[in-house]
């Protein structure tokens, strides 16, 4: 992969803000200016970043409508009313359903959950779930990770007699549902100082005050952030502010004291004997618990999340990644059958943003189908097939372009649409279609950088082999957890020559096993460049070379680093 390296040096105010975390802190110098690039200038701030503390969460009485969603809670529960937990069909609603449902099952047990079907009901409130909660004799339903757009269901639900209470992350519409609370920092009226809580950390912040309340012990929550953690990683929240808080603490749970499904899952993944990451999260837990609603329900992601027995627990689990190998299968056959129709249409190929339709493919599948778009032709890409008489897709977009207000552009021809900046849904009629096409085409052409279809490495730090030390390799393990708004830092160094016994490597001969040096010092320093066994000839010429790369522990070498190397290309002097 040959990459555009974006570095942008450091303002001198910034420059300034490094220089003091050095001089009066002690914090080392490549260390200053990754916590700078991260807004991170002041001791207060580099202590909260280092060492994240639960007591400096918020207040969850500051999100509006807090106080009225916990007074209601407590009245149903007082009045031993039945109360439904409903939640969305992916892992950001699964966590935040098994994490309500787990919680307040130890106080109270007139309790039930329910996750919608994806294609009998489609996404969100339905009157189908309205109409069984109904003849269950629910009269509160609490909705999590969707529900902020429901205004004609739950319109319909008040008038059967049955309230809601809203946990949602999603981007309001004008018109507010009538529900008795309505819990979203995106609320153009919200109070709440932090606005990128994922749906199940807005459900965690309601069991919050849900436990102020009613004075339990904020202990007692502790269990419940391992769920958080991987709502957080797999929804692809920003992780910092609150979230860092959550995800921190969460992954913590999650590698000490997991919940018993969350403990079966990373059986099944082969994950036990590992520190957990949330690349971990990302790739191996995430999509196994998503799989369920992609392929059946997402019911069956919930059932596991509560279970309370390991072996039962370990069934659960393997059949969620029954799902998940079913789900690869299928991903595989629709991203060929997807890119073949992009090589194969001109239109396609010269598209500022991807829209293609196709009858036949699996709903639960789209959404990764889009994601392989977007990265593949580096391009906003939506993915439609055909679902209850309308066409449903999915959007993914790439950095820096907003594929949420692309959509929302073209509202007007849209039967339903929601979600967040690099991801959305949408349903319309086949007749607005190539309207539709047109209109995100003309939007990305007008609000898409220059050059958007270059893949960019953006650059934290220039530096010489003599800073890739085990101190700057320790900092990086306390930056931890990496993710939006605070992504793992790639350094770059120029001037590189081969020590003489790079290699290539892989059972395929595709990567470089590699040992550089440069003129800073002599030391050797091991590298691996996955996928780029095609550069080896540059980098045997004998002449220098600049990489791009990550800095790691060696697993073959206790003790010792390794860079993860992105990019190789020759000299040039500076990056752009």
């Amino acid at each position: 992969m040959n990459y555009k390296w974006n570095y942008v040096p450091l303002t001198q105010e910034e420059q300034e803000a490094a220089d003091r975390l050095v001089n009066e802190h002690h914090v080392n110098s490549v260390t200053s200016q990754l916590l700078v690039r991260r807004g991170i200038k002041t001791p207060e701030d580099v202590s909260k970043f280092f060492r994240p503390q639960l007591h400096d969460l918020h207040d969850p009485f500051l999100m509006k409508d807090m106080r009225t969603a916990v007074d209601r809670l407590n009245e149903a529960m007082g009045s031993k009313e039945k109360i439904l937990i409903y939640g969305d069909y992916d892992v950001d609603g699964c966590t935040a359903v098994s994490l309500l449902y787990r919680f307040l099952q130890k106080f109270y047990s007139n309790l039930d959950f329910y996750i919608p079907d994806r294609y009998d009901e489609g996404y969100g409130v339905s009157r189908r779930g309205i109409d069984l909660a109904k003849e269950k004799g629910v009269s509160l339903i609490i909705v999590l990770d969707c529900g902020i757009k429901a205004v004609d269901e739950i319109s319909y639900a008040k008038s059967i007699g049955i309230d809601f209470i809203i946990c949602d992350h999603h981007v309001p519409d004008e018109v507010l549902p009538p529900a008795v609370a309505i819990l979203n920092a995106k609320r153009k009226d919200a109070t709440y100082p932090y606005k990128d809580l994922s749906g199940c950390g807005v459900g965690f912040k309601f069991m919050q005050a849900f436990a102020i309340s009613n004075d339990i012990p904020f202990s007692q929550l502790i269990p419940l952030l391992d769920v958080v953690a991987v709502s957080i990683a797999s929804d692809i929240v920003p992780i910092m502010g609150e979230n860092r808080i959550l995800a921190f603490h969460g992954l913590r749970q999650l590698n000490n004291n997991p919940s018993v499904g969350l403990k079966a899952i990373t059986t099944i993944c082969g994950l036990q004997d590992k520190e957990l990451t949330m690349n971990d999260i990302i790739f191996k837990i995430g999509p196994r618990i998503n799989a369920s609603g992609r392929m059946q329900n997402g019911r069956a992601s919930v059932e596991l999340l509560i279970e309370h027995n390991y072996e039962s627990a370990l069934e659960k689990a393997e059949q969620i990644n029954q799902y998940n190998e079913e789900r690869k299968e299928l991903d595989k056959k629709m991203t060929e059958e997807a890119n073949s129709l992009v090589e194969s249409t001109p239109e396609y190929k010269e598209a500022d943003a991807l829209v293609i339709c196709n009858k036949e493919w699996h709903k639960g599948v789209i959404g990764i189908v889009a994601s392989r778009l977007s990265e593949l032709y580096f391009r906003p890409s939506v993915v439609l097939t055909e679902s209850g008489g309308l066409l449903t897709g999915s959007a993914r977009s790439i950095n820096g372009f907003d594929i949420y207000k692309a959509i929302e552009s073209c509202r007007d021809i849209l039967d339903n649409f929601g979600g967040h900046t690099y991801a959305a849904g949408l349903s319309l009629k086949e007749e607005h279609l190539e309207e539709f096409r047109r209109r995100i085409n003309e939007y990305t052409k007008e609000h898409i950088a220059s050059g958007h279809d270059i893949p960019t490495l953006d650059i934290d730090a220039v530096i010489p082999f003599t800073e890739v030390t085990s101190r700057i390799n320790h900092d990086l393990k306390h930056m931890r957890p990496f993710g939006p708004g605070n992504e793992k830092p790639v350094f770059c160094s120029y001037n590189v020559y081969d020590y003489g016994t790079s290699k290539v490597v892989g059972k395929g001969r595709e990567h470089i096993k590699m040992e550089l040096i440069d003129n800073s010092c002599k030391r050797i320093i091991n590298g691996i460049a996955f996928g780029q066994s095609s550069e080896v000839n540059l980098i045997k010429t004998r002449h220098s070379f600049d990489i791009a790369y990550f800095i790691e522990d060696n697993t073959h070498k206790k003790g010792e680093i390794q860079l993860q190397i992105e990019d190789i290309r020759a000299t040039d002097g500076e990056v752009s």
